[in-house]
């Protein structure tokens, strides 16, 4: 295997292309999660919002449409899984599969004419061949994924230091003490919804526009199910979602490196090892909090419907 053949400053740089998908999305479905709800959906979303973001993006020439376009995709799915779990009373988890599988099947209908089509370029705050290897790193990349690395700080800050994150997460912990206090608890999940829907959307039309530019079927190939899996590893901790998100970004540019590098590990090995290791990572964070090794912080209320005349 020809070592010599990975750079190491690409593949730094791939590792936050690659993560940057999984960052957006999981941190939506973390501030969903803090609120009780449980939206098994963010699949859906994100290839609604990859399909939405391509179209526009390729229509109208601006990949800055095409990334609001896209999270508004993924949010205006996110309403109908609202609709249905805090108005309607529906199951969280039927719901949410219900969402996957709708999303799933609307972009591969609206999405058959765009197949081989090569999406607008994104402009990145430095480019060229000549950068040296910390301007690519640092500086060699598109706004999206700064934005990506700086919302789940904010949101960090949110939950823990204002009142707007005390609220989210009285919701998530009692929501019949928080309706008692005189807060509107389906119309605080109704928005936390939306806007974990918004991140997931962003994620599927950086996806689509960035990561791999161009639509095929199905190509979002189970990030959103890594996205609910990494919420778990990150123990509902906001700043650990990127920690999570790049050691799943890491773990799968490798693959392909290795790949590429002349790796004489099956490439079908290769491919499904991001997958295995999510798997060996949650198992592990449950044998540790079995044991009390590990104290995990999941909203009590979680997956847990609310009817006010309770």
């Amino acid at each position: 295997m020809d070592w010599s053949a990975i750079n190491p400053a690409f593949f730094i740089a791939s590792i936050m292309v690659s993560a940057t998908p999984l960052l957006l999305a999981a941190i939506g479905e973390l501030v969903a999660e803090k609120t009780g709800v449980l939206n098994l959906g963010v699949e859906g979303m994100m290839i609604t919002g990859a399909i939405c973001g391509f179209i526009i993006s390729v229509e109208t020439g601006s990949p800055t449409l095409g990334f609001i376009c896209g999270a508004l995709g993924g949010a205006v799915l996110s309403l109908i899984f609202a609709l249905l779990t805090q108005l309607f009373m529906a199951n969280q988890v039927a719901s949410g599969l219900a969402l996957t599988l709708f999303g799933l099947g609307f972009s591969s209908m609206i999405g058959q004419g765009y197949v081989g089509i090569v999406p607008p370029d994104v402009p990145k705050l430095m480019e060229g061949a000549d950068l040296s290897a910390f301007q690519r790193i640092a500086l060699g990349h598109d706004a999206v994924l700064y934005i990506g690395l700086l919302i789940p700080v904010i949101v960090w800050y949110v939950l823990k230091y204002t009142r707007l994150g005390l609220v989210l997460r009285a919701v998530g912990e009692d929501h019949e003490a928080a309706h008692a206090l005189g807060y509107k608890v389906i119309w605080i999940r109704v928005g936390a919804i939306f806007f974990g829907g918004a991140c997931a959307g962003l994620g599927g039309a950086y996806l689509s526009l960035v990561r791999v530019p161009q639509w095929t079927d199905g190509m979002t190939a189970g990030i959103g199910w890594i996205a609910l899996a990494l919420v778990v590893f990150a123990s509902w901790r906001p700043l650990f979602i990127i920690i999570g998100a790049y050691l799943f970004g890491g773990v799968t540019v490798l693959q392909l490196n290795l790949q590429a590098a002349g790796s004489t590990i099956p490439v079908e090995y290769l491919s499904m090892s991001p997958y295995v290791i999510t798997i060996l990572v949650l198992v592990l964070l449950s044998v540790l909090q079995k044991y009390g090794l590990l104290r995990a912080a999941a909203p009590a209320m979680l997956g847990r419907l609310f009817h006010a005349s309770n």
